[in-house]
């Protein structure tokens, strides 16, 4: 596994119930700004493997991107069980929900 994998791996872990965070953050923190899609890419293939919160991850805006209607669907309905309000356009309000994790809460082995 590259090391970036395993940081967007660590970073995505951490995220607490209650928060989310967008593909491009996850990125900066895991030491590739320009890596959001790369993001989606671990997202997309190893949240089963690894037990990743992929529920939490939105885009910049706070919106539910999933182009499968029942997985935005499942997405809104885990987010609201931790009580993210989620609006009728799909849509979390960063400005309150938005984690914003500080960097020494990330400081562990999978970071260089």
């Amino acid at each position: 596994m590259k090391p970036f994998t395993a940081n967007v791996i660590t970073v995505l872990k951490k995220v607490p119930a209650g928060k989310v965070m967008s593909y491009g953050q996850v990125a900066r923190v895991a030491g590739s700004p320009k890596g959001a899609r790369q993001v989606v890419r671990v997202l997309h293939s190893m949240s089963q493997k690894y037990d990743l919160p992929w529920h939490r991850i939105v885009n910049r805006e706070g919106q539910i991107v999933l182009q499968d209607e029942e997985a935005a669907q499942k997405q809104r309905a885990l987010l609201e069980q931790e009580d993210v309000s989620v609006n009728s356009l799909g849509r979390v309000n960063m400005s309150e929900y938005q984690y914003q994790p500080d960097f020494h809460v990330l400081d562990d082995d999978a970071f260089l």
